[in-house]
């Protein structure tokens, strides 16, 4: 089969390589997929350019998690998909599994679910990763509940714009950042409530103006890192931080003086330790009811055909997106 694939790490336009590999071998709980689409996130451009090497795997290496596409072939314990289904998934492109930029993908069934039937293939690959995290901050560790106050940090990114939708699901009372009129316009679109031009608008004045300073009982921090201080200052006491992205030193100070209940969400735990793959495939479904009511959208921001992949990882790094970056063949 065709492949994408690269044998050292760097910049997007120069590491990409089209190459010849098998199609996978598919396992007893396993399903192969022919792939239609996919989309970048920020491990798969953090592990191209070496910033997380230790998910790579030996050389060559096919990258990326998310895919949709048709079902190929299943293993012999797998009854819940059947050749010709259409499905999505965030299944592979870690650690020697190979990954979506290739014609074929193999992966553990529970990881997948039927894809919504209204949408196209390359709306579905815009999903999984994003729609599994966000799900998990919302309703797994935050356990939003209606009428809370909730904020969240990256209105219009990959995980901030469905992590938006959630919360409305949940009946809270959404304020998210953004920097731009257009992202604001967007995120109100999503179904946010009250919109925070963070650039503009310190912490303090924001807490001031919406919660009387009392802090929101739950803030969805989608930046992480540098942004967590911002964070801790935002939440009220005994309020909920959730996060997903923590890989720095930090004062916890603040933590401890509200008696907050800090969360990290890392949702490449089941692939990475084979655990938990189950409630993946579950959550899929869910959304997938979701888009199919009506209920919850993708936001694409750009789409790129699978030669152009390192142009897709280069717009996807620059930080200048709302939504997904796309791969299709569609």
């Amino acid at each position: 089969m065709k492949a994408i694939v690269i044998n050292k790490f760097g910049n997007a336009l120069e590491v990409f390589e089209k190459t010849e590999l098998p199609v996978p071998i598919v396992g007893e709980n396993e399903i192969l997929v022919k792939v239609v689409a996919t989309s970048v996130n920020p491990v798969e451009y953090k592990i191209r350019n070496g910033a997380l090497a230790g998910l790579a795997g030996d050389f060559p290496v096919v990258l990326h998690s998310d895919v949709s596409g048709i079902v190929e072939a299943v293993g012999e314990n797998v009854e819940t998909f059947m050749i010709g289904d259409q499905v999505y998934g965030c299944a592979g492109g870690l650690v020697g599994n190979i990954g979506a930029l290739a014609e074929f993908m193999n992966g553990d069934f529970r990881l997948f679910s039927k894809k919504p039937g209204n949408l196209s293939f390359t709306e579905a690959g815009a999903l999984p990763l994003v729609a599994i995290t966000a799900f998990e901050a919302i309703f797994d560790r935050a356990k939003v509940k209606t009428g809370q106050k909730i904020l969240i940090y990256g209105g219009v990114g990959g995980v901030g714009h469905l992590a938006v939708q959630f919360a409305k699901l949940a009946g809270a009372e959404v304020f998210a950042t953004v920097s731009t009129k257009q992202q604001a316009e967007i995120v109100k679109i999503m179904g946010a409530d009250h919109v925070i031009n963070y650039k503009t608008e310190p912490v303090e004045a924001f807490v001031n103006k919406h919660t009387n300073g009392k802090g929101f009982d739950v803030v969805f921090d989608t930046i992480g890192n540098e942004n967590l201080e911002n964070s801790f200052k935002a939440t009220k006491l005994n309020g909920t931080v959730v996060t997903t992205s923590s890989l720095l030193e930090a004062d916890l100070t603040p933590v401890h003086l509200k008696g907050l209940d800090f969360q990290v969400v890392f949702m490449l735990i089941p692939m990475l330790h084979n655990v938990g793959k189950k409630r993946h495939g579950e959550i899929l479904e869910q959304v997938a009811a979701w888009v199919q009511q009506g209920k919850v959208k993708p936001l694409i921001d750009s789409k790129f055909s699978f030669e152009n992949v390192g142009f897709a990882h280069q717009k996807a790094e620059s930080g200048q997106i709302m939504g997904k970056v796309v791969i299709s063949n569609e």
